[in-house]
């Protein structure tokens, strides 16, 4: 399969998973291992959203480190997560959580490589709707956007980084609000 970037580009997001979304697989998994983990001690991970979750990969990755109070969520994708992990996923969008659909109350929402898809416009309205359900953001992405820091009212409390095989960086960033709101 070509890169998802340019699988992306050629194709658009939306359509790039009707056709490709029952196969995604995390390029970087190795990495967003490393990241969870090392992060632990950073991260509640007693109860969990794994947001945009792929095909499961946070999920399974919590699993392993015991943590059993995960709920998934992929518009796209979550046949694959039900089918990887044997337990339903729910099917929130950007646009789902910005009109206040997401339901639940969770230590921490994680978002592995796919917070920079949302439109800037559209970033604002999106984080205050999660920090309604959670006190934490977690944004694992394979570049330096989305740069959450810049909105107002939104803190980045902790940065960490793992290396690619070619040396890339793979980023894992925490987010809390600067106020209550």
């Amino acid at each position: 399969m070509k890169h998802i970037r340019k699988l992306y580009e050629q194709l658009g997001v939306d359509k790039y998973y009707r056709q490709y979304g029952d196969e995604y697989q995390n390029p970087h998994v190795g990495q967003v291992q490393e990241l969870l983990v090392n992060n632990e001690k950073h991260i509640d991970y007693s109860q969990v959203l794994d947001f945009c979750a792929g095909g499961g990969e946070v999920s399974w990755i919590l699993k392993e480190l015991s943590y059993t109070s995960i709920t998934g969520s992929d518009p796209f994708t979550h046949k694959l997560y039900t089918k990887n992990l044997g337990q339903p996923c729910a099917k929130w969008t950007f646009d789902d959580v910005i009109k206040g659909k997401l339901k639940g109350q969770y230590s921490a929402i994680v978002c592995s490589f796919a917070m920079h898809l949302c439109p800037p416009e559209r970033l604002y309205p999106l984080m205050l709707q999660l920090f309604q359900c959670s006190p934490t953001l977690v944004i694992l992405t394979p570049h330096k956007r989305p740069a959450l820091e810049e909105l107002e009212g939104v803190e980045l409390s902790h940065v960490d980084y793992a290396l690619t095989a070619k040396g890339k960086k793979v980023f894992l960033k925490i987010y809390k609000l600067s106020y209550n709101m």
